[in-house]
């Protein structure tokens, strides 16, 4: 989408700011307990709702620029949804030589909780997703992928619990954040690169032969 309709960004960016805020909130829950019972996954999503909290207060300033500064935000949001995915690869480095099973009760609660705050943020976004370019789909798709992880460790939790009683359950849904991650970022890139090819279209710089 080229413009943006002022109602419309004004709805935008209320949504953008409301899920910045779950997310940031939540942030300092799920980190506290990551680190207190030692979890990779964890700590992973900790560090996830930060980057979803950066990225949402991204779009809320980016919203209403020109189309080929939303497309360069948007390839900025590629690379910051990568931060988890590399937190996440250095805490299971830090792990790998004694994989401890974390406490799975702890997991499987805060993730309980993770999974509400994240399918509010994604029905939120839902239906805002395809109006503000790279930067919604961003928001969007990190929201999305967050319940899926949170889902994940609430089963490594139980898995846990009852078959492995060891770290190598956390220590492999950790090393799943980083390929949904990634992903996520390559699919952002190539929408903030459709935005860019667009933009130099309406400039007249792309040549038509």
């Amino acid at each position: 989408m080229l413009d943006i309709d002022p109602a419309r960004l004004r709805g935008l960016k209320r949504t953008v700011l409301i899920v910045a805020l779950l997310n940031f909130g939540y942030f300092f829950v799920e980190g506290a307990v990551a680190l207190a019972i030692g979890s990779v996954s964890l700590f992973a999503d900790s560090v996830d709702f930060l980057e979803d909290t950066a990225v949402n207060l991204l779009i809320f300033v980016a919203l209403g620029w020109p189309l080929a500064h939303r497309a360069k935000a948007g390839k900025v949001m590629a690379g910051v949804i990568l931060v988890p995915a590399l937190a996440a690869l250095w805490q299971a480095v830090a792990k790998f030589q004694n994989p401890e099973a974390p406490d799975p009760l702890s997991l499987v609660l805060t993730a309980g909780g993770a999974v509400v705050i994240n399918t509010i943020c994604a029905v939120l976004l839902l239906g805002q997703r395809d109006h503000g370019g790279s930067m919604t789909r961003a928001a969007w798709l990190a929201a999305r992928n967050d319940v899926v992880i949170n889902l994940g460790i609430i089963a490594m939790g139980v898995l846990t619990l009852t078959l492995v009683p060891n770290g190598w359950p956390d220590l492999i849904l950790g090393m799943g954040i980083v390929v949904l991650n990634f992903g996520a970022a390559r699919e952002v890139w190539e929408v903030a690169e459709e935005e860019n090819l667009a933009a130099k279209a309406l400039a007249g710089e792309v040549d038509d032969d």
